[in-house]
């Protein structure tokens, strides 16, 4: 990049250090000449920042922190510019001043230009929502139902438990159970819990179990059970939600090549094949799978000094959403039988199954074994394919096995 930026006559550079209100802007012109100052985001600074650069020598580059510049270079050349390790805008804008012209910059695919900006908001809203519930969840059931009805606790299994929630939402304490007698508590229920095996015994229990509850006696109209009954109502909310979203996301990508051939890889379902897309954008602009795990931080780093050398780790300097995207499907593909990452995975866990640490390196590995195969796959168009290979009853696999190696997935 930098015998790119170098070897071409610019007449000026931008420098710009966004910011939510105010920008830090630094220019410096090929004679030396440099102008500083801030510009709001409103339309009619940005006019007047447009206005500005056409009286600038062409041709100009503009480099952005948040855009085109690594903030890991950024905060390690200020500390040499500066000798300390505090910021502010101005400085900031002279260092991305100094890495613009040396060419210190990362390429930058806008979104909204390459076609895939619809799907990275559709992602990174589904991201939020789930972590909206789970902070829900666990006020829920680390707080009101161990007060109110913590014998609740043991027929809650996921987070898709509808009948769980719709449930509590009728009789939220033990009270508004055994206020009905058994049989016209259980013609109440039966379309509260909704479709279940055994539903006659599952209502005769959930009775049983308010009638012996250990729960605060507190009063159906009392505002501690209205509050709690508010928490289920947002979390059915954002279920609501969420279901809404994967539909949306389904009906999206029905069309799209490169979902499908993402989906055809073990582990990955309609979001983790929306996430990839959104974060990811086309792949086959990474022309090697090295650029991609890059990309996605699964590349190995190593720290060194004089005659230190620290162990090779990921780096995980890439793209954090698209690498748990990854993570999470790893963890639904070992699960599986019979596939690559599968094996994968138990080859390298033989020695010490139950090592945690060895476990989770495994995982990594093979999240960056799929990272390969998806780049593959979806530069190729080729859907995944899972294969067996004929072995001789001496262990070796000759060469028209492998060519004549059946499909098993």
């Amino acid at each position: 990049m930098a015998d790119h930026f170098n070897n071409k006559p610019y007449g000026a550079w931008i420098a710009i250090d966004i910011a939510k209100d105010f920008n830090a802007v630094l220019s410096e012109t090929k004679e030396g000449k440099r102008q500083h100052f801030r510009m709001a985001n409103s339309a009619s600074d940005h006019d007047r920042f447009i206005a500005y650069l056409r009286t600038l020598p062409a041709p100009c580059i503009v480099g952005f922190e948040v855009c085109f510049i690594f903030s890991v270079a950024s905060a390690r050349y200020r500390e040499v510019m500066f000798n300390s390790w505090d910021k502010n805008d101005p400085k900031d804008a002279a260092v991305l001043l100094e890495l613009l012209k040396q060419g210190v910059t990362q390429r930058y695919v806008d979104p909204l230009i390459a076609g895939h900006h619809d799907l990275q908001e559709l992602s990174k809203t589904y991201y939020q929502v789930p972590l909206s519930r789970t902070r829900l969840q666990h006020s829920i059931l680390t707080h009101y139902l161990p007060l109110y009805f913590p014998e609740m606790g043991k027929w809650w299994n996921s987070t898709r438990s509808v009948w769980w929630i719709n449930y509590l939402l009728h009789f939220p304490i033990p009270s508004a159970v055994i206020k009905y007698s058994q049989e016209e508590f259980c013609q109440i229920a039966s379309p509260v819990v909704g479709r279940k095996i055994n539903k006659a015994a599952k209502l005769i229990e959930l009775y049983e179990t308010a009638l012996h509850s250990i729960g605060l006696p507190v009063e159906e109209d009392s505002l501690a059970c209205k509050t709690f009954q508010i928490q289920l109502r947002c979390y059915q909310e954002i279920n609501d939600c969420r279901t809404q979203l994967e539909l949306t996301a389904q009906a999206v990508l029905a069309d799209n090549l490169d979902s499908a051939i993402l989906q055809s890889v073990p582990g990955i379902g309609p979001i983790n094949a929306l996430t990839i897309l959104a974060e990811g954008g086309d792949l086959r602009r990474f022309s090697h799978h090295r650029q991609f795990l890059k990309y996605c931080g699964f590349d190995l780093a190593k720290n060194q000094s004089g005659n230190y050398r620290g162990q090779e780790q990921i780096s995980k300097r890439g793209n954090a959403r698209l690498r748990l995207a990854l993570w999470m499907a790893v963890n639904t593909a070992i699960a599986q039988p019979e596939n690559s990452f599968q094996q994968k995975y138990s080859r390298y866990i033989k020695d010490a199954p139950q090592d945690k640490d060895l476990q989770r390196k495994a995982r990594t590995a093979v999240a960056a074994k799929m990272a390969r195969v998806v780049h593959g796959l979806v530069k190729s168009k080729q859907m995944y394919q899972g294969y067996y290979e004929k072995a001789l009853p001496s262990g070796s696999i000759p060469l028209c096995g492998a060519v004549e190696a059946a499909r098993t997935s």
